[in-house]
């Protein structure tokens, strides 16, 4: 199997409020969607962002929808500089995002901070002074 993630797909419990999360609070670009679908998919560098109804999606992966706590992952968006890393988390708290750890030094020696979306997915904001991961 060839080491790539081409799509992550976020079951989403209110839609239109994912939608415009993403869409118009962080200025993410969807591709095809048309007013009033269920599913839309933003185009990124590398990969493919997708929201879908969080029932829908359990339901097409045969599984019960019923998920709480910790989702053992996050959703990393690395930037080139601690200012950028300020920047895009005060853009996302602006956009709707919660905050969960204001951007700070870190353990392994970078700068990042996390946010939650509409439905608590973790994004973390990192500058990675080691690897150049923009």
């Amino acid at each position: 199997m060839k080491s790539k993630i081409s799509i992550i797909t976020l079951g989403v419990s209110d839609f239109d409020k994912s939608l415009s999360f993403y869409r118009d609070g962080l200025g993410f670009i969807p591709h095809n969607y048309k007013e009033g679908e269920d599913f839309v998919s933003f185009e990124m560098e590398g990969t493919w962002l997708s929201l879908f109804p969080k029932d829908k999606l359990a339901s097409d992966a045969n599984i019960t929808p019923a998920g709480t706590g910790f989702s053992g992952f996050t959703l990393v968006h690395n930037v080139g500089s601690k200012e950028e890393v300020d920047k895009a988390f005060i853009e996302a708290i602006n956009a709707g995002a919660k905050s969960v750890k204001k951007p700070q030094e870190v353990f392994w020696g970078g700068y990042s901070g996390y946010f939650a979306d509409p439905d608590g997915y973790l994004w973390e904001v990192a500058f990675n002074p080691f690897t150049d991961l923009t």
